[in-house]
């Protein structure tokens, strides 16, 4: 039986959980749908991520409005996927803040994966009449930019930490309390999409670096906030793990001349019994195996995402 594609057939909505991470810290996770998160400055906020549609930002900015007036001045963009860029209008930010490859992104494959997202999310896209356009970052950074929250408030340091998730991710880092806001780099108890990934630096020296800043809070891109070091390191060692199980299967089987429909289903097979029953598997690991097998043809750099390519890939693996 051909399963439903992508995500187009969840259309329940999930509820959402707005916890209060330290004094001034937020996060708003969903059962498994995109997490965002905010800081508190002095007399501005910090907000990471803008969910698909302006219209969406706006609930997401209600709940955390319940707890602070103060007008954001920072939009922390942490890649450039369309479901965690799009919304940005409703934030009134006066910097929105992403990597200069995220930036070079949104211009190559921005319009591409809009439309590719709201295929395969259409749930996430509810107002989607909305979006005045593709986000474009005000204030962009190869390494490193740190943003003084003032007062005695600290600060908040936005870092890139190698290929993963895509080529341009950032992690936001409180350093006072430990407070990790991972982006699609981590997720706790939920699958992982690899679509527009680099396989092998993610699975190893990024998430060294993740694992290296010894995070007490870690919020993922998707999932519940992991609280203590001991929950941090599970959904790291489950995002490293998941990656790892994909090499040596799919490069199992490109290595003995085989098929990528049949290293789909040797990838299935061996991550099913653990993470079939997560958020978003299923609609993932086509897109997740056609990326890697390409990378293992040598393809460096994604090939990009259409609403057609997705249909393309999806009947020929998952149906």
């Amino acid at each position: 039986m051909t399963k439903p594609f992508a995500s187009a057939a969840d259309l329940s909505d999930k509820a959402e959980t707005l916890e209060v991470l330290a004094d001034g810290v937020y996060a708003l996770t969903a059962e498994g749908d995109p997490n965002v998160g905010a800081v508190e400055g002095e007399d501005f906020v910090v907000c990471i991520e803008a969910r698909a549609t302006p219209v969406m930002a706006g609930r997401w900015l209600d709940r955390l409005r319940e707890h602070t007036d103060k007008p954001v001045r920072f939009l922390v963009l942490t890649h450039y996927h369309a479901v965690r860029t799009l919304g940005a209008a409703a934030f009134g930010a006066q910097v929105v803040v992403a990597h200069d490859v995220t930036r070079a992104l949104i211009a190559e494959r921005g319009a591409a994966d809009w439309a590719s997202e709201a295929g395969r999310m259409p749930r996430l896209f509810q107002g989607a009449e909305t979006i005045p356009g593709l986000t474009w970052p005000t204030l962009t950074f190869a390494n490193s930019v740190t943003i003084p929250l003032g007062g005695d408030r600290g600060e908040l340091v936005l870092r890139h930490l190698g290929r993963g998730h895509t080529a341009g991710d950032i992690v936001a880092w409180l350093p006072e309390p430990r407070i990790l806001f991972a982006g699609d780099l981590v997720e706790a108890r939920a699958a992982l999409y690899t679509g527009d990934a680099f396989h092998p630096q993610w699975s190893t020296g990024t998430l060294d670096r993740v694992a290296a800043l010894d995070a007490q809070v870690l919020v993922g891109g998707r999932g519940a906030v992991a609280t203590g070091r001991d929950a941090v390191g599970a959904a790291i060692a489950q995002t490293r793990e998941f990656l790892l199980v994909m090499r040596d299967r799919v490069g199992g089987v490109h290595a003995a001349g085989g098929t990528v429909r049949a290293a789909f289903e040797a990838a299935h097979a061996a991550l099913a019994p653990q993470y079939g029953a997560w958020p978003i598997f299923e609609h993932c690991l086509p897109f997740n195996v056609q990326r890697l097998w390409d990378e293992l043809d040598g393809i460096d750099w994604p090939r990009i995402w259409t609403a057609e390519r997705d249909r393309q890939v999806w009947a020929a693996l998952q149906s």
